[in-house]
């Protein structure tokens, strides 16, 4: 095969990125941050009507509308964010003394499994860091 071959046209399409990194296949098209006639003029009547929708549905809320209700309270209690988790552990502490400090925790109620499970993977990383410095001496 030699180069004149590469340089006839082919019969399959090409595959991957067919034009030269910066050049777009449609440079006529929609520019970058261009946006949908209909959605804006859906954006403009909400915003025209926030009001009166906003009234409404806490009326809904208020007479009893658990989906209206739902959406009130989401609105008004933010998301539960995480909390920070404070457990003494003492100054020398190996890896099992750590996670049956976590273990202990969780039996308590003073945590919950998944803040467990968020705890433990420090203390799974630092034993990885420890069996790879052991490996490379």
């Amino acid at each position: 095969m030699d180069d004149t071959d590469l340089t006839e046209p082919q019969d399959f399409p090409v595959r991957g990125r067919p034009f030269p990194k910066g050049q777009s296949g449609n440079p006529g098209g929609r520019p970058p941050g261009a946006r949908n006639r209909a959605a804006l003029l859906a954006e403009q009547m909400l915003a025209d009507e926030a009001e009166a929708l906003t009234r409404k549905a806490v009326e809904l809320a208020l007479g009893g509308d658990r989906w209206a209700l739902r959406l009130c309270l989401e609105r008004v209690v933010a998301p539960r964010r995480e909390q920070p988790v404070q457990l003494p552990l003492p100054d020398a502490v190996s890896l099992a003394d750590a996670m049956a400090v976590i273990s202990a925790a969780v039996s308590d109620g003073g945590i919950t499994p998944l803040e467990a499970s968020e705890l433990g993977k420090p203390v799974d990383t630092f034993r990885r860091a420890v069996e790879t410095a052991d490996f490379e001496r």
